[in-house]
């Protein structure tokens, strides 16, 4: 037993580390290990996210000078539905994740045709009334479109027509209206929610049955980060000095 932890001693001095500024052929000096090393990183705490739903909470978390915080501190507006804070990096180039804010919104179907009266209850209870926007219009044509008219009538990929309701016992042909623009809810409550255009298309599928499809190729994103990177700018006006807000 003796024989063997001397011998165990005798391998951890031989695998002691040694340091040595070598020569090179060419006259330049390199630093060489006689064994591999690891860098041991500096151990700083760092405390869990908080799960926030909106921009409210975060500016009253901030404002409250709740927690320790950095000196210099980052919003980042990841996208319309979500906001985190960042610290600035520290010593071992890390960054502490202090909140997660996520929006809730509520969710539409888009590019998917349901029956037309979920259609309707949806765009109801789902996008703002807004009397620059088309949401009474469609509101009004998926309401009052006859049964088997849009298979009657067609469409050439472009427009569509049907028969609608004009009075109680009129009726009237009609093109579908495209593109219409539409305010959805779609990013956090206390910002603008942008204003889209949509294809809303009709179908005939054991009745009749409405889609809207994104016209503007993601371009709201853009404009809902902005609006949300207005929007903390503006509370946080007092505490530009230690928390950057980019998108």
């Amino acid at each position: 037993m003796l024989e063997k932890a001397l011998s165990y001693l005798v391998g951890l001095g031989a695998n002691k580390a040694r340091i040595e500024n070598i020569t090179l052929p060419d006259g330049t000096q390199q630093v060489y290990s006689n064994v591999p090393l690891n860098r041991l990183s500096k151990y700083i705490p760092t405390a869990d996210s908080i799960k926030m739903s909106t921009l409210t909470s975060l500016v009253d978390y901030i404002k409250g000078n709740i927690d320790t915080m950095a000196e210099r501190m980052i919003v980042q507006v990841k996208s319309p539905v979500e906001v985190c804070l960042f610290s600035q990096l520290d010593e071992d180039r890390n960054r502490e994740y202090l909140v997660n804010v996520t929006a809730q919104v509520p969710g539409f179907n888009y590019e998917k045709f349901i029956d037309h009266e979920t259609f309707c209850i949806n765009v109801q209870s789902k996008f703002l009334n807004d009397p620059e926007t088309d949401k009474d219009l469609i509101l009004k044509f998926a309401g009052t479109v006859e049964q088997g008219s849009v298979a009657e009538y067609g469409d050439n990929g472009v427009t569509q027509k049907a028969t609608v309701r004009t009075g109680i016992a009129s009726k009237a042909d009609a093109v579908v209206p495209n593109p219409v623009k539409l305010r959805p809810y779609r990013t956090f409550m206390e910002v603008e929610q942008p204003v889209s255009e949509f294809i809303f298309r009709m179908a005939e599928e054991r009745g009749i049955t409405c889609a809207l499809f994104e016209a503007d190729g993601g371009a709201w994103k853009n404009a809902a980060m902005q609006n949300i990177k207005n929007y903390l700018e503006f509370e946080l006006a007092d505490y530009k000095d230690q928390f950057t807000v980019i998108s």
